[in-house]
């Protein structure tokens, strides 16, 4: 493992900061889980969020994963082309795209989701089970969330 850069004295004690680093460490071991499986951070949030929604009008779905509508249709496209998401005129609107997964794109997303936990399970590896769950808690507390029900915390 290469050893990370130092950040400045006035910085590198900063919760932000240190948030940051973890962020991007965390972020790079999930976007290669997910190149293994041929796919891109983005292509995975929308494939996920479609997975949720389904079926979802498409301008739904860019105000879902806050992604820019243009690059919104290149991803959807992306993923349409891989047979991975089926748009058609929504039935309540035909003004309006809907989105639906596709069975390859289940498949997709559930064996995504077993890397991403892998790859989490390799962020957190320094801690302990106590210490993750701990650490969850603190983390949701941070950003204003609401505890997860049975106090899981999105480990294998």
């Amino acid at each position: 493992m290469s050893t990370p850069p130092s950040a400045p004295s006035t910085i590198r004690d900063l919760p932000s900061w240190l948030l940051g680093r973890a962020a991007a460490r965390g972020r790079a071991l999930v976007a290669d889980a997910l190149a293994e499986q041929g796919l891109k951070m983005w292509h995975h949030v929308v494939l996920s969020a479609v997975a949720d929604l389904e079926p979802v009008a498409q301008a739904d779905l860019v105000r879902s994963v806050q992604l820019d509508p243009k690059d919104m249709v290149g991803v959807l496209n992306d993923l349409q082309d891989a047979g991975l998401v089926e748009r058609a005129p929504d039935p309540r609107d035909r003004r309006k795209n809907a989105v639906t997964i596709t069975e390859d794109g289940t498949r997709l997303v559930e064996t995504c989701a077993r890397a991403a936990r892998t790859a989490n399970d390799a962020l957190l590896a320094p801690l302990s089970a106590a210490e993750r769950d701990l650490f969850f808690g603190l983390l949701r507390r941070v950003c204003e969330l609401p505890a997860e029900p049975g106090g899981t915390t999105g480990t294998a």
